[in-house]
C-alpha cells in the first residue's frame, strides 16, 4: 500500500442536508441534482490516483454508493477544523507519510492538481489549492499540524490569508497551487457550466 493518503470529504444527497445555499435560490431537489454532479466529477478525478483513497462521510457511512472500492470512515469533531484534524491524525497513524485532503465542492479541480499536491510536498512542509472565495479546495502536510484547525474562520473569506498567517508563524514552508472555485452558490454552478461549454 502507497505511504501517500488522498481523504476525500463527503455528504450523502440527502435533501435539505447538501448545498443549502443553492437550495434557496432553486430548491433542494436541483441543489441535490448539482451535488450529484460533483461527487461524480470528484470520483472521476480520484479514481485516476494511485494514491490510497479514503473517503469521510460527514453524515453516515454510506455502504452502496460511487465510493464502494474505497475504504470509508466517517468525520468526528465538533467543527469542520476538528473534522479534519482527526482524519489526517487517523491516516498518518496508519502509516501516511503524505496525506491530502480535498472535498467534493470543485468541478474544475483535475488529477494533476492532486498529483502536483503531493510532488509539491517533496520541497515544502504544507501545499494549499486556494478557493476564490478565500478558504481552500485542498490541504496536504507531511505531519499533523493542529495549528492549521484551531480557532480558524471557517466557511469565511479570511479563511486562507489566516491559514497562511499560522504556517508563518510556526517558520514552516508552503506551496499553492492553481486558484479554483469551490462550487457554493447557484452562480458559481452556471458560470461552471458556462466554463465547460465554451470551445
Amino acid at each position: 500500500m502507497t505511504d501517500q493518503h488522498l481523504i476525500v470529504f463527503v455528504k450523502n444527497p440527502i435533501p435539505g442536508t447538501v448545498k443549502t445555499r443553492i437550495a434557496r435560490t432553486v430548491g433542494n431537489d436541483r441543489a441535490v441534482e448539482v451535488y450529484q454532479h460533483l461527487l461524480r466529477h470528484t470520483q472521476e478525478i480520484v479514481t485516476q490516483l494511485p494514491q490510497h483513497r479514503v473517503v469521510y462521510y460527514g453524515d453516515f457511512i454510506n455502504p452502496d454508493d460511487g465510493w464502494n472500492d474505497y475504504s470509508k470512515h466517517l468525520q468526528t469533531g465538533n467543527d469542520l477544523g476538528q473534522r479534519m484534524l482527526n482524519a489526517f491524525r487517523e491516516q498518518f497513524s496508519s502509516g501516511a507519510s503524505r496525506a491530502v485532503i480535498i472535498g467534493s465542492d470543485c468541478l474544475t479541480i483535475t488529477p494533476d492538481h492532486i498529483r502536483r499536491a503531493f510532488t509539491a510536498l517533496d520541497q515544502t512542509d504544507i501545499v494549499i489549492g486556494p478557493a476564490t472565495d478565500g478558504g481552500y479546495y485542498l490541504l496536504g502536510m507531511k505531519q499533523p499540524h493542529d495549528f492549521l484547525f484551531t480557532d480558524m474562520p471557517w466557511s469565511q473569506p479570511q479563511l486562507r490569508q489566516r491559514t497562511e498567517l499560522a504556517i508563518g508563524q510556526h517558520n514552516l514552508t508552503f506551496e499553492q497551487l492553481d486558484e479554483l472555485t469551490d462550487i457554493d452558490e447557484w452562480a458559481d454552478y452556471e458560470r461552471a457550466i458556462a466554463a465547460t461549454l465554451l470551445p
